[in-house]
C-alpha cells in the first residue's frame, strides 16, 4: 500500500500575541522517576498469540474466525440452533422463491413467531459462518450460492409486508388434522391433537384473539362460540407471494396486463379454495367432538322433559276440565232433582194450600150457617138472606189471601153464636175497608 506525505505550514500568530512575556510559572516539574511498562491492546495480544503459537498473519486470521463462528453457535444454541441440511446448502439463489427462508436462517421451530431479534441473531450467526470470505479464509471451496439465500431470507424476514406474504403461504407452519381413529382413542386425545392445529390457522385470523378449542369442561357457550367463529373465519391470506412475476418491460404492456390478471384469478382461485379447506377442518373437527354429542343429548333429554311434563299437563288439564265437566253435570242434575222436587213440594203445598184454603172456605161458609146467616135464632133466613149473606163472605174471602183465610177460619171455629159470628165478620170488614180492600157499604150483611 502506497503511502505520502503533505507538509502544511502552521497557522500565522495574530498580531499583539505576547504569551512567552506573560508566562507565569505556578509549579515545579516533579523528579523523574523509573518505572518498567508493559505492552497491552488487542494489537500486542494478538502479536503475542503469533509469537507463542508460531503462526503467520494469514494462519491466526483464519484460526481466529473460525473460533468466532463457533461462538457466535455457542451463544446462540439456546433458540436459534438448527443442523443444516445438505440439500439446503446446494440451493440454487435463483430460485429463492421455492426455498423455506426460516430454514435457511435455522428458524424451522420458530416460524411466524420468531421475533426480530431471533432473525437478525440467527443472520448474523449464519453469515458468521457462509460468508465467502470467511469460507475462503477457512479453505473451503463452497460457492456462494447459499450465502445469498441467506440474504434473501433476511430481506424477506425483515421487510414485514415481505414476510407477511411469505408467512401467508407459509405450509410448513401448520399442522396436519388428525385421523378420526387417532383423535378418538381417548378423551384427551381429540384435544390434543386438535389444539394445535387451530392454533396454527389462527395466525390467519383478522380478529384476534382467536376462541380456543377448549377441553371436555367447556361450556356449551364457550363451545358454541368457538364453532360460530370458525364457521365465519375472516383470514387475511392473500396468496401474493406465489404470484408469476410481472415483467418490469413497459413496452410490453398487454403481457403485464395479462400476467397480472392471471396472478389475479389465481389468488381468487386459492383463496376459495383455502375456505373450502378450512370448512372442512372445522366440519371433520365438530363431526368428531364429543361434547357436540353431549349437549344435543342433553338437549333432547330437555325436549322429552319438556314434551313429558307438556303432555302431563295437557293431561291434568283434560282431567281438570272432565272433573269440572262432571262436577258441572252433577251439580245441574243435582239442581234440577231439587227444583223438581222443590216444584213437586211447591205442587203439594200449594195443592195443600189450595185445600187448606178450600177448607177454610168452607168453614168461613159454615160458620155463617151454623150462625143462621146472620140471623136472631128462632128467625128462618130466606133465600135472599142466604144469597145476600153468601155473597158478601164469597166477596170478603175473595179479598183473603191463604193465611188471613186461615186466620180467619181460626177465629171463627167453635162460634155459634149470630153476635160472635157476625162481630167477627165486621171486624174482618173492617179491616179490609181500612186497607182499602173493599168499598166502605160494600158488605150489606157483613158490615152492619
Amino acid at each position: 500500500m502506497a503511502t505520502g506525505q503533505i507538509s502544511l505550514p502552521l497557522p500565522v500568530l495574530p498580531e499583539g500575541w505576547s504569551a512567552p512575556n506573560d508566562f507565569k510559572a505556578i509549579g515545579a516539574l516533579s523528579t523523574p522517576n523509573q518505572r518498567n511498562l508493559e505492552p497491552v491492546g488487542p494489537h500486542f495480544l494478538a502479536h503475542a498469540r503469533r509469537k507463542r503459537h508460531k503462526r503467520t498473519f494469514s494462519e491466526d486470521e483464519r484460526i481466529q474466525a473460525q473460533e468466532n463462528v463457533k461462538k457466535v453457535e455457542d451463544e446462540d444454541a439456546d433458540d436459534i440452533s438448527e443442523p443444516e441440511d445438505p440439500l439446503m446448502l446446494g440451493r440454487d439463489a435463483k430460485d429463492w422463491k421455492g426455498q423455506d427462508h426460516y430454514a435457511v436462517l435455522g428458524l424451522s421451530k420458530h416460524r411466524y413467531r420468531a421475533t426480530d431479534s431471533q432473525i437478525k441473531r440467527a443472520h448474523r450467526k449464519k453469515v458468521l459462518r457462509h460468508h465467502p470470505d470467511k469460507r475462503a479464509a477457512t479453505g473451503s471451496s463452497e460457492d456462494d450460492s447459499f450465502f445469498k439465500c441467506i440474504q434473501k431470507a433476511f430481506e424477506v424476514l425483515t421487510d414485514p409486508i415481505k414476510r407477511r406474504q411469505f408467512d401467508s403461504v407459509d405450509e410448513n407452519a401448520n399442522v396436519d388434522p388428525p385421523s378420526k381413529k387417532a383423535a378418538s382413542k381417548s378423551p384427551s386425545a381429540f384435544y390434543k391433537l386438535w389444539g394445535p392445529v387451530f392454533e396454527r390457522e389462527a395466525r390467519f385470523s383478522k380478529t384476534q384473539p382467536v376462541p380456543k378449542l377448549g377441553n371436555d369442561r367447556s361450556s356449551k357457550e364457550e363451545v358454541e362460540e368457538f364453532y360460530n367463529f370458525w364457521f365465519n373465519f375472516e383470514s387475511w391470506r392473500s396468496f401474493e407471494y406465489q404470484d408469476e412475476d410481472v415483467p418490469d418491460d413497459t413496452e410490453n404492456r398487454d403481457q403485464k396486463r395479462h400476467v397480472e390478471r392471471k396472478n389475479n384469478n389465481a389468488r381468487k382461485k386459492k383463496k376459495s379454495e383455502d375456505i373450502a379447506r378450512l370448512r372442512q377442518l372445522v366440519d371433520d373437527c365438530l363431526a368428531g367432538d364429543e361434547r357436540i354429542k353431549k349437549f344435543k343429548k342433553e338437549a333432547r333429554a330437555g325436549k322429552d322433559k319438556k314434551r313429558l311434563d307438556r303432555e302431563a299437563e295437557e293431561r291434568r288439564v283434560v282431567e281438570e276440565a272432565k272433573k269440572a265437566r262432571e262436577e258441572k253435570e252433577k251439580l245441574m242434575k243435582e239442581k234440577e232433582e231439587a227444583e223438581k222436587a222443590e216444584k213437586v213440594e211447591g205442587k203439594k203445598a200449594k195443592e195443600a194450600a189450595k185445600n187448606a184454603a178450600k177448607k177454610n172456605k168452607r168453614v168461613l161458609k159454615g160458620s155463617v150457617k151454623d150462625a143462621n146467616y146472620l140471623l136472631p135464632k128462632g128467625q128462618e133466613a130466606g133465600a135472599k138472606r142466604v144469597d145476600e149473606v153468601l155473597g158478601d163472605v164469597e166477596a170478603v174471602t175473595g179479598k183473603l189471601d191463604n193465611e188471613e183465610l186461615a186466620v180467619m177460619a181460626g177465629k171463627l171455629t167453635g162460634l155459634k153464636l149470630a153476635e160472635e159470628v157476625g162481630a167477627v165478620w165486621k171486624e174482618e170488614v173492617q179491616r179490609l175497608e181500612e186497607e182499602g180492600k173493599l168499598k166502605t157499604g160494600e158488605m150489606k150483611t157483613l158490615g152492619s
